[in-house]
Order: structure tokens, then sequence, then C-alpha cells
């Protein structure tokens, strides 16, 4: 069998080697000779010139199992949110009730942007920006997700470095949290839950006074305008903490992908241990009641409804370009449906599976001290940090307990922050592409610029920066980014030919509900999520401390800097684009590897076929 090349138009009945064409020229076939018979020559031809986003590219690093791929899809989305959000929620908004938004947001948002997704990165093989060869005028929002996932790093290390600052004080036989009689703690301390002699407004716990006393030191700062010096003890942690996220990602997935058979299955193991332990305690069992307690009435308040939906959006990590960045080294063939459906519903099982453990420890605190459970149970840092490390303190070996809850949280911490991270790396890896041969060199200089702004959230003033990072980086802007992303496959590229793309990789095409969501219902979903959190926007705030305009304006500057990238880009690349508006626009919104058609006036998306096709 004979090979060569020549260009469409210059064949003769030589096989010969061709010259190399571009992108935007003749395209070039390979002619095989299969025989000769009777004086004839067969041949075939296929094209060669073809994209790189087939099954045929072989340069891009693909994970070594697909067992890795899964365990970092899920380790990305299980994170710290699902321990002490999701069950909180489910409490508050009617217990079992609010499952039913919950999974009705799941079936028509959740599950469709996960499988959307990561077909995308899976086909196009490139992170969240170089994704935007099918729609090029839609590049700036994969740079708005990238720069939200570098936001996300500022602050999201900071947890883990607490967590492990309450690991290595668990190291002891006594936990520093367990009675008043340290260095750190103030008058107000009390170590019972009911004290006669203080004011219930002045009252503090030691749980309380250890995290924002002894380990943040906030009573040092008189409030965002006084950061001070970063405290060693922490800054120590957040090193640590770098340092394994460093040596985690600087080769890629091939390292990453044997992290995470650690970091992601160990949350499950103590997750079950302390879910066995928690049973057994006095009071367990009224907390799982009323954590799963129905109150159908509570769906009738538009509020529950926007819980569940909120939820869902920043539970299962759509946006941030990390399931477009994993599922970029997955094999072309890779069925990206089935491992959607997986991930994302093993992510709401540990949400619900969470919620056992959470009130199991809760309920028991609320009989152990004589209150409401309303009183102990609550949500965000302060549940993890304060309420059950509290907790833990009252068990017989409290030490140990607290060594496994605190493992949980690193392992919980850092395979989230791994993903963001890759998110980052891999979006501008791919689109610089000279940085390909420097990966080590970009990916620390990734991890060093987080820890260089992380720092100012472990002084003693770095709750503060901590809140307002938090309360910015990743709400509206997350939300606004999910809805162009939708709004750019769905209606510019064209549910229809996204369609045809995952049916070239897994052998069918996506059904009608998933194409009615992605084109739909998904999209009418996320604006209304957006107007949502506009409407009912509330300043940041730590207790009973209001921040000022100025950090209030800095905070918008944050949120805005990332939205502000989708029309920056839109404009420059119009007009950087040749031609007349009606050139620009059609380059602008047809696929890459479409351009030639382009110039022969066959544009799709000017046909009215192209927009109402489902």
């Amino acid at each position: 069998m004979i090979k060569g090349r020549l260009p469409v138009g210059q064949m003769s009945s030589v096989v010969a080697p061709a010259k190399q064409s571009d992108t935007m020229g003749p395209k070039e076939v390979e002619l095989i000779l299969v025989k000769e018979q009777n004086g004839v020559q067969f041949t075939s031809s296929t094209l060669i010139n073809q994209p790189e986003t087939n099954a045929d590219n072989e340069e891009r690093e693909t994970w070594a199992k697909k067992i890795d791929f899964l365990l970092s899809v899920i380790g990305f989305a299980v994170d710290l949110a699902n321990v002490w959000r999701f069950p909180y929620l489910c409490y508050k908004n009617g217990g079992g009730a609010f499952l039913v938004p919950y999974l009705f947001f799941m079936l028509i948002a959740g599950m469709p942007l996960f499988y959307m997704e990561l077909a995308l990165g899976q086909y196009n093989r490139e992170g969240a920006a170089g994704v935007w060869k099918i729609c090029p005028i839609f590049k700036g929002v994969g740079f708005t997700v990238i720069l939200i996932s570098l936001y996300v790093g500022f602050y999201y290390n900071v947890i883990i470095s607490w967590a492990l600052f309450y690991l290595f004080s668990s190291f002891t036989g006594n936990l520093p949290w367990e009675h008043c009689n340290n260095t750190w703690n103030s008058l107000n301390c009390s170590d019972l839950f009911n004290s006669s002699n203080l004011n219930e407004t002045q009252r503090t716990t030691p749980a309380a006074e250890y995290f924002e006393r002894g380990v943040l030191h906030l009573h040092e700062s008189q409030g965002i305008n006084d950061l001070g010096l970063p405290r060693w003890q922490l800054t120590s942690c957040l090193v640590v903490v770098i340092v394994v996220l460093y040596f985690s990602l600087w080769k890629g997935v091939k390292t990453s992908g044997k992290v995470v058979w650690i970091t992601a299955t160990m949350p499950y193991m103590v997750l079950t241990v302390l879910l066995l332990r928690g049973v057994t305690l006095p009071g367990a069992i009224d907390g799982i009641k009323a954590y799963l307690s129905v109150d159908f009435l509570r769906l009738c308040e538009a509020s529950v409804w926007i819980d569940a939906a909120t939820q869902i959006c920043f539970s299962l990590g759509v946006g941030f370009g990390v399931l477009i960045a994993f599922s970029s080294y997955n094999k072309f063939s890779n069925n990206c449906y089935r491992d959607a459906i997986i991930t994302s519903s093993i992510n709401s099982l540990t949400s619900f599976f969470s919620g056992f453990v959470i009130f199991s420890f809760l309920g028991y605190m609320s009989q152990k001290h004589k209150v409401a459970l309303e009183e102990v149970a609550t949500d965000g840092p302060g549940l993890v940090f304060i309420i059950y490390p509290e907790a833990i303190a009252t068990l017989p070996g409290s030490s140990v307990w607290a060594v496994i809850f605190f493992i949980m949280l690193l392992t919980l911490g850092i395979d989230s922050a791994m993903g963001g991270m890759e998110s980052v790396i891999t979006g501008l890896i791919d689109e610089f592409k000279f940085l390909h041969k420097h990966r080590e060199l970009f990916t620390l200089f990734i991890v060093l610029s987080t820890f260089l702004i992380s720092l100012f959230c472990v002084t003693n003033g770095g709750i503060y920066v901590f809140t307002l990072l938090d309360h910015f980086a990743a709400g509206t802007s997350i939300l606004f980014g999910v809805l162009i992303e939708a709004i750019g496959i769905a209606w510019f590229y064209g549910v229809a030919r996204f369609s045809d793309d995952i049916e070239e990789m897994i052998g069918h095409r996506p059904g009608l509900y998933w194409r009615l969501c992605w084109k739909f219902v998904s999209p009418c979903f996320l604006l209304f999520m957006v107007v949502v959190s506009f409407a009912t926007f509330k300043p940041p705030y730590y207790g009973t401390y209001v921040f000022p305009v100025w950090a209030n304006m800095i905070g918008w500057c944050i949120a805005i800097s990332s939205m502000a990238l989708v029309p920056i880009y839109a404009i420059y690349k119009f007009g950087s684009l040749p031609g007349t508006f009606r050139d620009k626009l059609a380059y602008a919104i047809t696929p890459e590897k479409e351009h030639h058609l382009v110039e022969n006036g066959e544009v799709r998306q000017f046909t009215l076929r192209h927009w109402l096709m489902v």
C-alpha cells in the first residue's frame, strides 16, 4: 500500500508528497493505492487537513485511567459547601420538601449544563478559552471563567490552611477549644452554653473564641482598613497548601490524577465513620428527624426555590472552566454522557448524605445544651470551624475525632482547589501555546501568585478580605458566565451542530430532552438567576461588622472585572476582523474551521433554519 499527499485540484496519476497547506487554503487529501487491476490503479482518498478537535489529535495528554478523570471531577464538585451549605439549606427550607425544588433544578439545569461542559471540553480538546473557536466572538467568556477561578483560588486556599491549622492543633491531649483558660480567651468566654453571669449578646463559646481570637486574631484588627501583618502560623500552613497544590499539578493530569485517589475517596470514608459515631450520640435521631422533616407548605415561598436554584448553580461547579479543562484530557470517544450522569448524581447524593452526619451531631449539641436545634444549626465556616469542633470536643477521645474530621476537610478542599488551578493553567496554556514547554514554571507562577494575594487573608483582619472575596468573586459573575456560555453554544454555535459533535464522539445524539434544556430551559433558568442575584443583593458583613462603602466598591470592581471580559473581547474581536460589517459578523460567529465557507457566502447562522433547529 503506497501513501502520498496532493492538494485538491492538483492531483495527477502519480502518487507523490504534497506541500503543506494552511487552514484557509486548498485542503490536502491522502491518496492510498489499493491495488492495480487490468492496468487500472484503484485509489481511495481522505482529507488529512482535519481540525484539531477530532479523534486523531494524539498530541494532547490524556488521563492515565478513566477512573482518574471521574475521581477528579467528583473531587472538584464535592467540596466544603456540600458539608456546610446543603444540609443547613435543607433544614431551613422545609426539610425533605427542599428536595423537590432541588431535584427539579438539578434535572432542568444542573445536569444539562454539567453534560454540556464535559462534551464541549472533550470534543474541542482545549481549555475554557480555546474551546471558543466554535464561536470566536464569545471567547471572552472563556477568559471570564478563568479569571473567576483565579479569584476563588485567592481565598479558597485559606480555608484549607485553616483546616490544616486545626489539624495540627488537634494532636494534643486536650483540644485547645475545650475551655476558656487559654491566653486568647476574653472575659466573655463561657464553657456553659447558657450562662446566667453574662448577657446573651456578650457570651462567647471557647470554640468561637478559638477560631476568631486563637486562629484569626480578629480582636487585634479594627476592620478591613486595619489588616496588620500576616500571621506566621497561618502563613506556614498556607505555604504547605501551596506546595501540595504545586506538586499535584506541575506535571499535569498524570500527577493530579493520582492525588485524587486519596483526596476524592478519603471524605467518603471519614463521613461514614463520623456518621456511625454520630448516630450513637444522645439526641442524634432528633437532629436527623429535623433534617428530614417535610413541610410542603414551605414550597409556597419564593426564597425556598431561590435557595435551591442557587445551590444547584454552585454545588456542581459549572462555570469555573474546570469541567471543560478536565474533559479536554479525555479520549475523543469517551462516553461523556454517562460521566455527566454519574458524577453529578454522586455530587448530589454526597450533599444529602453529609446532612445525616452534620445533623446527628447538631441534634446531640441541641440536647446536651438543652436548647432548640435552630440555635446550634448554622452554615458556612462557622459550622465546620466552631459548631462541629465544639461538638467533637465533648466526645471521649475527642482528639482522635478532631484529627479525622479535619483530615476530611483538608481532602475536600485540596481536590477542589486543584480543579480551580487546573482550569487556570490549562485554559492559559492552551491559549498561549508557547507555555506548553514551560508548564512547570507557569504552574509555579500561578500558585505563587495566589499565595501572595492569599497573604492578605491570613492577617489579623484577613477574615474581612476573605469575606469580601467570597461575596463578590464568584457570585453573580459566575451565573453571568454560564448564561453567556449556554447562549453561545445553544444559539450561536447551534444545538443541532453541538449534538452532531456529541454523536461523533459517543455514537449517538443527545435526546430531545437535553436539546430542549440546552436551547430554552437552561438559558431561561440562568437568566432568572442573574436577575434574582442582582435584585436580592445584600452588602457583605461579618458578624456585626459592616463593610465601608469603598470596600463594597472594590468588591464590585472584582465582580465586574471578570464579567467585563465578555464585551471587551467581543469588541476587540469584531474590530480586528476584515471586511464589511456583515463579513465581520459572519467571521465572528462562525466556527474557525468553517471560515472558508464565509468566503463563499455560506453562513448558516444567517439562515432562519439555524435558529429554529433543536
